[in-house]
Order: C-alpha cells, then structure tokens, then sequence
C-alpha cells in the first residue's frame, strides 16, 4: 500500500480554480489550469504564478554553518554574503550529483538550503551525516515553508503593488526578508523559467493570502496561475538543467557542462569537500578525452523526442547521443529536446542528425544553448 501524495496549503484553491492534479514526487500539485501553452507564453509576455511549495526547505545554522556547506557541497559558499544565493549542487564521494540546490545566506550563521522534492530527503540525509564534526546544525524546515512564485516580465511591477521590498532593488540571485501582502516573507530574484521573477518563501497558513494577493495585483498586466507542465516547457527553452534527465548520480558536474559550479578552493575548509579526489578526476578526464556535449536540438518536423530516446547518425543510424528531455516549444513553435552527443556532432549547425523516435530518424539541427534568452 502506497501512501497518499502530500498537499500543499494551496491544494483546495487549485482545485476551485480548476486545475488537471497530478502526482509530483510524492505531491499531488497542479500539472495546468488550462491551456499549458497559454500559461507558458503568459510567463514569458506577461506573468506567472505558480505554487512550488513541494519544495525542500533546509536551514543550516551555527558558527560553522557555512563551512559545513563549503565540506558537504561543491561551491564556496562561505564566500556568499549575506543576502545573496548561489546555484551549486550536493555530490556523492564518487563525484556523481545528488542534486542540484540553491543556497541563500540568510545571516552569518545561518543558510537555507533549497533542494529539489524528489530529492529533500537524500539532501537532508546527506547534510546531516556529514555535519559530524562541525559545529552547525542541520534542520529539516520543509513544514515551515510554502513557497510560491511570480515570473515573467511583469513580475516586478505585480510584487511591488503588493510588497514593502522594491523588487528593482532586489539583484538577481539575492533573498532578503520583507513583507508581501502585509506577511512576513523571504524574497528572493530567482527562478527556473528563464525570465525576471521571485520567489517568496512564507508560512504555510499564509499562502493562500499571498496568492490571493499577488493574483488580484497581476490581474490587470494578464498575470495567469501556472502549472508545472509549462514549468518544465520554460525551463527546457532556458537550457536549465532537470535533476533525473540532465543530472544523475551517473552524472558528474563536468559530464553534464557545469563544471562552473565546482569551486576546488575553499579556504575555510582547507579545500576538502566530498567528492573532491573524483571531481578532479572528472575534470582531467574531460579535458583529455572530451565527453558527450550536452546540446540542444531543434526538430525540421512536428514530432517530439522523449528522454531516453537515441540520437543518431541520420546516414548511417549509428547511435551518437540520447535525449534528456523534449517537448514542444510553444515559443519557438515547434519540438526541441536537450542531449548529450558525441563531440563530433556537438558543434551547432551540425548537421546529418536525427532521433530515433519509435523507429522512425526524424532529422534534428544542432544549436547552442538555450533555446532562448531574454531581452534584459
């Protein structure tokens, strides 16, 4: 017997406003409320609201807080300041990804961890084992927090109607505490649709005050609730990386082309964090023997690749990749797909590729990535 998925505190007003449930990583969340193409270009042209509350909340607090998280995480995070946030991720000893988190320097002492829902509990695990020593505390926050966000190029002019924090003031991947919709709120410029939004993490019995809020704000710029359906369409065209497609444990950061977030000094740690020996083998290894790239693709017909599937030599069906993910992009107008490939069709503007969707080569162009970016 399974156990039920968790709920969220906005579950009942997403179910008022209509929306398609589905099962997320042990939550029921909403997939759309409508047209998933619709919430997408709304995103991208107007705003989005979305409730990403399955999230998982992570506080490390202590003297040692920060150099616990240089020792258990990939980054420099002692060198965050207070304020700001930092993309990193969480490896294993043999260099493969746990996850990928973002980390917000709340004070001198204290940092939230944010890891992705699938994965809080392998996070939350991880952090505590590796505590050990240290003298900083790991706490499971995931009950304390809901967690909503407003994207897209309205964004800042819906929040500031209904915060005491400018939002134009905010710089991107920052966090800092301020009120929305009159309730205490962490806010922060970050998000995984490719466009300017934030992200505001509150208490749970105040979310729905806030959605209501920020929806009758956004009403008159065509802000329009979003499901993670069109999340991961706007994710895909923004070339960011999903955990379970794009990155694996079998993955190590410089096989999936973020070797960026690798930080090899660390004074505060002395320079030793987990994996550290086959991160550095990772790295030399793909120096020397250059591994599949990971690229986008852009489909010359309408059928749409699905992770897993190969990637081949369109002449001679010799397999040369495989998909992480694709949908259909409703910005470009027609199916697009992330993939590792071999070097030697890495280049955008190779041509002679194809997937090989149930048998059938459909050709595909090789281009950098993202699929797109905004106009800043």
């Amino acid at each position: 017997m399974t156990d039920a998925p968790r709920r969220t505190p906005l579950d009942a007003l997403h179910r008022s406003l209509g929306a398609t449930m589905t099962d997320f990583a042990g939550w029921d969340m909403p997939l759309r409320y409508g047209s998933e193409r619709d919430e997408h270009l709304a995103v991208r042209s107007r705003a989005g609201l979305f409730d990403l509350s399955h999230m998982g909340e992570i506080t490390v607090s202590g003297p040692q807080a920060a150099e616990l998280l240089d020792f258990a995480l990939v980054g420099h995070l002692s060198a965050v300041a207070t304020g700001r946030a930092r993309y990193t991720m969480i490896c294993d000893a043999e260099g493969g990804i746990l996850d990928d988190l973002i980390v917000y320097r709340l004070g001198e002492e204290t940092c939230l961890v944010v890891a992705n829902a699938s994965n809080a509990q392998v996070v939350l695990d991880a952090l505590t084992d590796r505590a050990r020593g240290f003298d900083a505390t790991v706490a499971d926050d995931r009950e304390n927090y809901a967690l909503l966000a407003v994207q897209g190029p309205e964004s800042a002019a819906v929040l500031a109607s209904v915060s005491d924090t400018a939002p134009d003031g905010l710089k991107y991947y920052s966090g800092v505490p301020g009120t929305v919709a009159g309730v205490s709120a962490l806010i922060a410029r970050t998000g995984y649709t490719g466009e300017d939004g934030f992200e505001l993490f509150v208490a749970p019995g105040d979310a729905e005050t806030v959605w209501q809020a920020l929806a009758a704000a956004g009403r008159d710029a065509g802000l329009v609730p979003c499901g993670l359906s069109c999340r991961d369409t706007l994710r895909l065209e923004a070339g960011m990386p999903l955990y379970g497609h794009e990155l694996t444990t079998g993955t190590t950061p410089f096989d999936a082309g973020l070797g960026r977030v690798v930080k090899f000094e660390k004074p505060a740690s002395g320079g030793s964090f987990v994996g550290r020996e086959a991160l550095e083998a990772a790295e030399k290894r793909a120096e020397a023997t250059a591994p599949r790239k990971l690229v986008g693709l852009v489909a010359s017909g309408r059928r749409v690749p699905r992770a897993g599937y190969p990637v081949v030599a369109a002449e001679s069906g010799a397999v040369i990749g495989e998909v992480t993910s694709g949908a259909p992009s409703p910005t470009l107008g027609k199916p697009i797909a992330m993939a590792f490939v071999d070097p030697a069709y890495a280049e955008a503007g190779t041509t002679g590729v194809a997937v090989d969707i149930r048998g059938s080569f459909e050709p595909y162009d090789v281009v950098a990535l993202p699929f797109y970016k905004r106009q800043r």
